[in-house]
């Protein structure tokens, strides 16, 4: 068995500030170190279940956060960024039978997590055929473009339920609920075994994981500066719907996520 894992860590158990999710910072330190602990258990979980490739996307902001010494010999860590529209889950292919998502979190324009976002800072929502999108549901859907289905995800209560109704099948893990500009989270260790248990479980189902690809994407992203919206305006597709928001329709998600990269 050969699997995939993205890790963020904005969905790490215990994350609540910005500060605690940057490089460098005083505070930093405490929450990688958690980061590629969970990192750690997704392996585990997967081992069990037969893996003997698994491949672990460091997937945050400088994608320098995980402890490589402390991952397991079977396993590649991909550290930086390919500057592809796969992003988050660049070096994923059709070789890969499961992938897993570790640490993710609710999108712009929610409030299950202080720190909910989708892609960046720099926008108020992104909507995918009318609903609000999360880094999940981009990354599920490029995985899918693989045939590869997502069996696990970890993070913040909302992302889990909406996971759940993205796709059913799949075995999710709320480490902690996002409370306006509070966190309440698990014991970390905890996190690690439930985390190590859920990979697991949700390896052993992964056709029911499978979802459906759309046969079009109607995507719609409102920016926080109008300035974005006019720029994003001249890529090729992309019209403005007003002073802070712009639309495009792509008819694969090789061209959904592509056009992504280049406005948001």
């Amino acid at each position: 068995m050969k699997v995939f894992i993205s890790v963020d860590i904005e969905g790490i158990t215990g994350v609540t500030s910005w500060s605690e999710t940057t490089l460098g910072n005083s505070d930093y330190s405490q929450f990688a170190e958690q980061m590629t602990k969970e990192t750690v258990a997704a392996c585990e979980g997967a081992i069990v279940m037969g893996a003997k490739e698994i491949f672990v996307k460091d997937a945050h902001d400088s994608a320098r956060n995980i402890d490589i010494t402390k991952l397991p010999r079977c396993a590649k860590l991909s550290r930086g960024w390919t500057n592809t529209p796969d992003s988050m889950v660049a070096g994923l292919d059709e070789t890969f039978d499961a992938a897993i998502f570790i640490g993710y979190h609710s999108a712009a324009g929610t409030d299950g997590s202080p720190l909910a976002h989708t892609m960046n800072l720099g926008n108020n929502y992104m909507k995918v055929n009318g609903k609000k999108a999360s880094e999940f549901v981009i990354n599920s859907y490029l995985a899918a473009d693989y045939g590869v289905p997502v069996v696990f995800v970890s993070g913040d209560e909302m992302l889990c339920d909406k996971a759940k109704e993205f796709n059913p099948g799949i075995e999710t893990l709320a480490v902690k609920e996002g409370l306006g500009g509070a966190t309440v989270s698990i014991n970390p260790d905890l996190a690690c075994d439930l985390i190590k248990e859920g990979v697991i479980n949700g390896l052993k189902r992964i056709e029911s994981c499978k979802i459906a690809i759309p046969e079009k994407f109607e995507v719609e992203i409102n920016y926080k500066e109008h300035k974005e919206a006019k720029h994003a305006s001249f890529y090729p597709g992309v019209s403005q719907v007003d002073s802070h928001t712009v639309k495009y329709t792509a008819g694969s998600v090789k061209e959904f996520a592509t056009t992504r990269m280049f406005i948001l």
